[in-house]
């Protein structure tokens, strides 16, 4: 599955960077995932709607993203994905908060980047998680930490939909679970309906 993905990457990087026939690039889209089939179809109906001077103006920008440092590059990824997952109402409340950090005097500004600069690094990664679940991240991480890869797209999810009430329980849980078990934690935590799932904290941290 990762390699497909790889091969509409590829393809969707050929429209934009080098200028690749679009008409070209449609006809290996059978052999693409449905998902990455729209996706790259959605690039290449982007591109085509483009004028010459936005598709120069595109190329420019992919030019200076490739001379970034791979670290910077993954970072700035980093960043796009968090964003993507995040849901729409805390987007806006993220823009607000960006809008009335921008209109902060610098030296106010400066002083609240030292002060997220001064916390630990997993930390700081926990706030790309957005800000209901950021604040509770440093509860959460040993949860979260060693969740599968297929497992964290729907405990992330999950965790968005609970109150503040029950993330907190949960963190208890979460510190008090041993490593070996965690996995266990978290597969009945996805089980549990959200009707059942206060009840289902409640027995758990009575154990």
């Amino acid at each position: 599955m990762r390699r497909k993905h790889a091969l509409a990457l590829v393809l969707g990087l050929a429209v934009f960077a080098v200028g690749a026939a679009p008409a070209d690039l449609r006809e290996l889209l059978d052999r693409l995932p449905s998902a990455s089939q729209a996706a790259l179809r959605r690039n290449l109906d982007q591109w085509e709607a483009w004028t010459p001077a936005q598709r120069d103006a595109f190329r420019q920008r992919a030019a200076q993203w490739d001379l970034l440092p791979r670290a910077e590059r993954d970072r700035r990824r980093e960043q796009y994905h968090a964003w993507q997952a995040l849901p729409a109402a805390e987007r806006s409340q993220i823009q607000l908060v960006a809008t009335h950090y921008a209109a902060m005097p610098p030296d106010v500004r400066a002083a609240w980047r030292a002060q997220f600069d001064a916390l630990d690094r997993s930390e700081q990664r926990g706030w790309l998680l957005g800000p209901s679940l950021g604040a509770d991240y440093a509860r959460l991480q040993p949860l979260l930490a060693q969740a599968p890869e297929d497992q964290r797209e729907p405990l992330l999810r999950v965790l968005q939909a609970m109150s503040s009430q029950q993330r907190q329980e949960l963190g208890v849980l979460a510190q008090r679970t041993p490593p070996d078990a965690r996995d266990t934690l978290r597969r009945e935590l996805l089980a549990v309906s959200p009707a059942e799932r206060s009840d289902w904290l409640w027995r758990r941290l009575q154990r």
